[in-house]
């Protein structure tokens, strides 16, 4: 059992060790095996074919799991170390300490959105990206999107999700109208936000935070805690309401074999949503 806190309480000491044991990830190639995996389940509602990691009600468990095994990759190089967690309703500035030098860096230059600062800044030589659509070598950002400003969500946001008492809806994609997950998760077909909650976050920090391959920005793995913690808090405030679609879906149902029910095993673990129910096996937040 280990804490996970939230970022802007860490020590000068514990954000170092953080630091450090990416930078180890980084450097045994170990790290960029996790983007490869996150951008090979990434798939969109528009394919047909199964969605396990998004725009589907695995969304929570699969992210889960995938932050788990990578915090256990980081505790095999430092076994203090867990991965915090950046709440975007508070910490919702560039000049916040999240993005101070020596954590996650600033946002990128006005020519190119390279970033210039911090730890994982290329030109500093320790954060060389390999995998991702185009063919920069450097991590990108564009914080607040400043030629066409984007704001964070806000607490009132994160509510309005948190009230819905169901955790998710038919059709089980990114155009549920209703359902926790979605709500969270930031798919809105219509109106003026199309983009919201999660979505919405990695909008704001944009770069290589906007594509399948997001956890080259290392800010990808304390949003995601976050949204871990946030699953956390809905599944506390409707202790009634579980998990859903429960049982496989019918063949006539549009979403048949592409949404995975509570005890269908989730690539590439072959592991059931309802075995990641419970997080505090694992870890607590403080």
């Amino acid at each position: 059992m280990y804490t996970r806190i939230n970022q802007r309480n860490l020590t000068r000491a514990q954000k170092r060790r953080f630091v450090d044991a990416l930078l180890a990830l980084k450097r045994s190639g170990r790290y960029d095996e996790f983007v490869r995996t996150h951008g090979r389940y990434y798939v969109s509602d528009s394919e047909d074919r199964a969605r396990a990691a998004h725009m589907a009600p695995s969304f929570f468990p699969w992210h889960r799991r995938f932050l788990l095994d990578f915090e256990q990759a980081l505790q095999a190089v430092d076994p203090g170390v867990s991965v915090p967690y950046w709440d975007w309703t508070v910490d919702n500035s560039p000049s916040s300490s999240l993005w101070a030098d020596d954590f996650m860096g600033g946002t990128g230059r006005s020519l190119d959105r390279q970033v210039m600062t911090g730890p994982f800044a290329h030109r500093n030589g320790n954060w060389r990206i390999t995998t991702r659509i185009t063919d920069g070598k450097f991590l990108t950002r564009d914080l607040g999107r400043p030629r066409n400003p984007v704001s964070l969500p806000t607490r009132a946001d994160v509510a309005a999700a948190l009230a819905d008492p169901v955790y998710d809806a038919a059709p089980w994609d990114s155009t549920s109208a209703t359902g926790f997950r979605n709500r969270i998760e930031g798919w809105n077909a219509g109106g003026e936000e199309r983009w919201r909650n999660h979505n919405r976050v990695h909008r704001w920090v944009g770069g290589l935070m906007m594509g399948a391959t997001s956890p080259n920005d290392p800010v990808f793995w304390l949003h995601h805690a976050f949204m871990d913690l946030l699953w956390a808090r809905w599944q506390e405030a409707h202790p009634r309401s579980g998990y859903l679609p429960r049982t496989r879906l019918p063949r006539s149902d549009s979403a048949y074999g592409q949404v995975f029910a509570l005890d269908e095993p989730m690539p590439p673990w072959d592991v059931r949503p309802s075995a990641l129910l419970d997080h505090t096996r694992h870890y607590r937040y403080a």
